[in-house]
């Protein structure tokens, strides 16, 4: 067993910072940003999130511009101590360590971010692998960063269990042939989402219970 883990939303309280950040970018460059273009954003590579905008607002739209003052103010806030670990995660990740189970990062941001915030709180050092959506072709929901980091692992992905919060992620893990867990953050899941998870748990802690289980019946049948 392995369990691959996206960053933003399940491991990292970050989905309504970026909200705060996208709408405060769009706003200052005179655009009306709403929930419903917003959340289709979420659990995505940085490029799809530029063609969601651009489809929404018009080509003409300055993106690069507004990403630009989007990451600023994202990048203030992390460095200001308002990135925070959702509770129940270093217990989560004490357990697989203890028992030796292999973990990984499967994160659409991009690399260099993924590490900028891990190394932030502290957790890099403590997945065996971390891939970032721009080192894979197709993001979210294609299966690509869920192989990638199972191949990375050296797992099979129908031994991998993945953790996500974004119905994207449950998506691409569902396509990459794994089990998956999801812990949903600022979107409840709809009815063909939850039919894709093997389970929708309220928080790090269920999840946690859930992995002990699978576990347990790992070890029993072993």
């Amino acid at each position: 067993m392995a369990v691959i883990f996206d960053m933003d939303g399940l491991m990292l309280d970050t989905e309504t910072l970026a909200r705060e950040a996208w709408y405060d970018a769009m706003r200052r460059w005179g655009y009306a940003l709403t929930d419903d273009v917003y959340l289709r954003v979420l659990g995505t590579t940085a490029e799809r999130t530029r063609e969601i905008f651009r489809e929404a607002f018009g080509p003409d739209i300055p993106i690069e511009a507004i990403y630009d003052q989007k990451q600023r103010y994202v990048d203030q806030a992390i460095e200001s101590g308002r990135l925070t670990l959702k509770p129940g995660l270093i217990e989560l990740l004490d357990w697989l360590e203890a028992m030796r189970i292999p973990k990984a990062v499967a994160s659409s941001t991009a690399r260099a971010m993924v590490l900028k915030k891990l190394n932030r709180v502290n957790l890099a050092g403590r997945f065996g692998a971390i891939v970032g959506g721009d080192e894979v072709t197709h993001g979210k929901p294609a299966p690509d960063i869920f192989l990638e980091a199972a191949r990375r692992l050296d797992a099979p992905p129908r031994c991998c269990i993945a953790l996500e919060d974004s119905e994207n992620g449950v998506r691409a893990a569902h396509a990459a042939g794994m089990r998956v867990i999801m812990v949903p953050d600022l979107k409840a899941p709809d009815d063909s989402v939850r039919a894709l998870a093997n389970w929708v748990v309220p928080s790090l802690y269920v999840a946690h219970q859930v992995l002990r289980e699978v576990w347990h019946a790992l070890m029993t049948t072993a």
